[in-house]
């Protein structure tokens, strides 16, 4: 999924792990546009000013139920991505993937498509036409230094039911209670969507070793005690060992985590790279190659079958991009 913002912020991301406090934080999500007045729109829970980075985790969109029967849904037209994974997760409809790795692919519920940008990939992401509801989350990981010029991929991956008392677990990427996932990453990520029943308690061992993000999708969850309301990211420091869900109502949730990047990163729109001149170097390359098709044999390639124009990048801030305080 595209950045659609027109003036996007230029962050630098940093690690914050705030080791063994056991606070809970809460983050609440702000609406971002997808594409256009009468487009859907996403809740944005991450990045935030208080917290830039869970593990390698660096955006975290969530979006739906939406009624799309008589109605636009979605339609990103290509856009480009560099040193970056991006994972797309449906409880709801199906979208239809293309890249310009070749890829074409559909994303179904339950079913995992993790993309690796690299050092740079384009794809368009369209509802199909018989989605009646859309509802999902997109979710982007960080590449570290040594693996952000890797060639562009993508892994396709259905995993399978774990239950764990009430609760039911899809683990789609690394290892929690007792569900594994084959899917590759560049540093340790844990991803999973949980279901559990209103009323009942999930106890959780986690990697101590990992901070960890609760994204609730429906319902209230008190997470580790803290109250969680639907659409909300609860944020665990790195030092917790076990993460207690207790559902209010019928719940449902995604939890994600991993080891801290250790690695300041810039990101502005579409892009993660490590300095301003990167940033400007990669615009300058996907407005020429792309958008002004200079050449489709560049970082970007193209994406086939899709019938559309790509989507100019915005323009650069009149400032040179530097650390936020």
């Amino acid at each position: 999924m595209s950045n659609l913002e027109r003036v996007p912020a230029e962050i630098l991301l940093a690690d914050r792990t705030d080791a063994g406090d056991g606070l809970v934080e809460i983050f609440t999500p702000r609406e971002v546009p997808l594409g256009g007045p009468r487009a859907m729109s996403v809740r944005r829970t991450l990045p935030q000013r208080g917290r830039t980075l869970i593990g390698a985790w660096c955006f975290v969109d969530h979006y739906g139920p939406n009624d799309v029967a008589h109605r636009d849904g979605m339609v990103v037209p290509p856009h480009p991505h560099t040193g970056l994974q991006t994972i797309s997760w449906l409880f709801a409809g199906e979208i239809e993937h293309r890249d310009s790795a070749g890829h074409h692919t559909l994303v179904r519920q339950g079913e995992l498509n993790l993309m690796t940008a690299g050092r740079g990939i384009q794809h368009s992401e369209v509802s199909t036409p018989t989605t009646s509801v859309l509802h999902g989350v997109q979710l982007w990981v960080a590449l570290p230094d040594a693996a952000r010029h890797a060639a562009p991929d993508l892994e396709h991956y259905a995993p399978e039911q774990v239950r764990l008392g009430a609760a039911t677990l899809r683990v789609f990427l690394g290892a929690v209670g007792g569900g594994r996932s084959p899917v590759r990453t560049a540093t340790p990520l844990l991803g999973a969507q949980i279901d559990l029943p209103a009323g009942e308690r999930l106890e959780l061992a986690v990697d101590t070793g990992f901070e960890h993000g609760i994204l609730v999708d429906c319902g209230t969850v008190a997470v580790n005690g803290t109250t969680v309301e639907a659409g909300s990211l609860a944020y665990l420091p790195l030092g917790e060992p076990t993460l207690v869900l207790q559902a209010a109502g019928d719940a449902r949730a995604v939890l994600i985590g991993g080891t801290p990047l250790g690695e300041p990163i810039l990101m502005w729109w579409n892009f993660i790279a490590r300095t301003h001149e990167e940033i400007v170097e990669l615009r300058r390359r996907w407005q020429a190659d792309v958008i002004g098709h200079a050449d489709d044999r560049g970082p970007f390639g193209r994406v086939e079958g899709y019938v559309g124009e790509p989507l100019p990048a915005p323009e650069m801030p009149a400032v040179r991009m530097r650390p936020r305080a």
